[in-house]
């Protein structure tokens, strides 16, 4: 049974790391295809950023590989197969927290599409919690939760990427005005202490946090 969690813990840090690489490496590809030599100046810190990433990834791939061990072979969590198992679907909810530990993320200045994981260990560890957890309080399709992996994924590394992929007509829209940009975190970057979220301005709003674009894009 040990050896059956441990090869679940190190697949799924694999994954994850994998996830990490590809998505990550896609972006910074296309931040060089459009803005040549805008990193050239950066591979010390995109060094580090690779390193604490995947320092990261191995945090969030052991207990996701333990529940996921649980899941398959015990029945622990809430995940489920059958899509008439439950009439409705249940949106987990990301709880951000700004802790001291998060100057490792921000000694990224300006962000690359590396840093979307570059995060202290023990931040790491906080972030690792949160989708285990609602696993075992929450209803939700493997689809789904497949689904909210590849959204906190694209959104984590094109709102780190240090310019803006969108065109200004689609970030000053009403789309715009209510998804997070690279515009938008670019300024929480650039300013600490505003545009707190990753998704959805309306939080920053809530708060009121939200200070608008970023002036260098």
């Amino acid at each position: 049974m040990l050896l059956t969690i441990a090869l679940s813990a190190l697949a799924m840090t694999a994954i994850v790391a994998a996830r990490y690489a590809v998505s990550s490496g896609l972006f910074a590809w296309l931040t060089e295809r459009r803005l040549p030599g805008r990193h050239a100046s950066l591979r010390p810190q995109i060094r580090r950023e690779i390193g604490w990433s995947l320092g990261s990834a191995a945090i969030y791939g052991v207990p996701a590989g333990i529940v996921a061990w649980g899941w398959q072979a015990r029945g622990w969590t809430r995940i489920y197969e059958d899509w008439s198992a439950f009439p409705l679907w249940y949106a987990p909810l990301s709880v951000l927290l700004y802790l001291l530990l998060h100057a490792v993320h921000h000694a990224s200045r300006p962000p690359t599409a590396w840093a979307a994981m570059s995060f202290h260990p023990w931040e790491a560890v906080i972030g690792a919690i949160v989708i285990p957890l609602l696993v075992f309080l929450v209803p939700i399709h493997v689809a789904m939760l497949g689904v909210v992996l590849t959204v906190m994924t694209v959104m984590g590394v094109t709102n780190h990427m240090g310019w803006e992929m969108l065109p200004k007509h689609v970030v000053n829209s009403t789309l715009g005005n209510w998804l997070i940009t690279a515009s938008h975190h670019q300024r929480h970057h650039e300013e600490y202490r505003c545009n707190y979220g990753l998704y959805f301005r309306f939080w920053d709003r809530i708060c009121g946090t939200d200070r608008g674009l970023s002036r260098s894009f």
